[in-house]
């Protein structure tokens, strides 16, 4: 299977300081394309996760690329496996949240939300906050889908329209976070996005935020995606690139953060990283051959720590 997009995002050639996008431009179009890679994961045979949100979003945006996808999922290995690898990256923050509240966490922040339902599909305690940071238009675009189809959050949902570039934390505590009480945060798939003085200051505010006892979880399937080595592998592995036009390099940096470096260095016990291939692993999932090969260009990290 191999799609040819008619859409035309606008990804531009080069990241800037102050850029901005909404859920059909530059770096909010991959938070639609991740979404579409969930509704496929959602109707293959045993999905690791069932997000049915997702679909909404591809059908509201109006996408036909995406809606093509969704028409013609394809069935076979190297077909499934970018939608099959971010069901295994959905499983591990799911599981992430779902642990934190076990521990009695009640306030649950999620970074660079973008189209992310787990306000919607996880069963959260009755007294849990959820805040979802993102840019104003991505967190509209959502919250007009899901309202629209009657879509009722399983816990008190607060919006934080924010740029991770600029000052965040106080919209956050305007929403009603509370710092003195243990949170726990995801940060998923956003790190390549920001540079690496972003990151420091984005994690070193996380850090300021945090009380003992909190919670954070860092991953992504990859910190960037090249183009030529993907290239290759579809030669292999017909099917493979489900990415349409987009040109992820340019719309990521190169950064060289340490995550579960900085954290173990600024107060924080953290857990062994692992990848993809240990997270199927720990699923019950033998990796197949073109997810090993995969992961071996794009390196995923997946990363738990705790506040002490």
């Amino acid at each position: 299977m191999a799609f040819t997009s008619s859409a035309s995002p606008e990804f531009g050639s080069l990241r800037s300081d102050d850029d901005h996008w909404d859920i059909v431009s530059g770096v909010g179009y991959t938070a639609l394309l991740v979404a579409g890679w969930r509704a496929v994961h959602a109707v293959s045979p045993q999905p690791l996760v069932r997000d049915d949100y997702a679909k909404l979003f591809i059908t509201a945006s109006q996408d036909p690329y995406l809606a093509g996808v969704l028409a013609d999922p394809g069935t076979s290995v190297d077909e499934t496996a970018f939608p099959r690898l971010y069901g295994v990256q959905t499983r591990f923050f799911d599981d992430f949240f779902n642990a934190a509240s076990a521990a009695g966490l009640r306030q649950a922040v999620i970074v660079a939300a973008g189209l992310d339902s787990r306000a919607y599909r996880l069963e959260w305690p009755d007294d849990t906050t959820v805040f979802e940071i993102d840019l104003p238009k991505v967190l509209e675009f959502k919250a007009r889908v899901l309202d629209g189809h009657g879509a009722t959050p399983k816990a008190r949902r607060r919006e934080v329209a924010a740029d991770l570039r600029t000052d965040w934390p106080t919209p956050l505590q305007a929403a009603g976070f509370d710092p003195r009480e243990p949170s726990a945060w995801s940060v998923e798939g956003i790190l390549p996005y920001l540079t690496d003085d972003a990151q420091t200051t984005l994690f070193a505010r996380i850090g300021e935020l945090c009380a003992s006892g909190s919670r954070v979880a860092v991953g992504a399937l990859g910190t960037r995606l090249d183009h030529g080595r993907l290239a290759a592998l579809e030669a292999e592995h017909p099917g493979v690139n489900m990415s349409g036009s987009v040109d992820f390099s340019a719309l990521t940096y190169e950064p060289k953060f340490d995550t579960a470096g900085w954290l173990a260095a600024h107060g924080w016990a953290v857990d062994p990283v692992r990848n993809t291939l240990e997270l199927q692993s720990g699923y019950g999932m033998t990796p197949p051959e073109v997810d090993v090969k995969i992961d071996g260009f794009m390196h995923s990290e997946y990363i738990t720590a705790v506040r002490l």
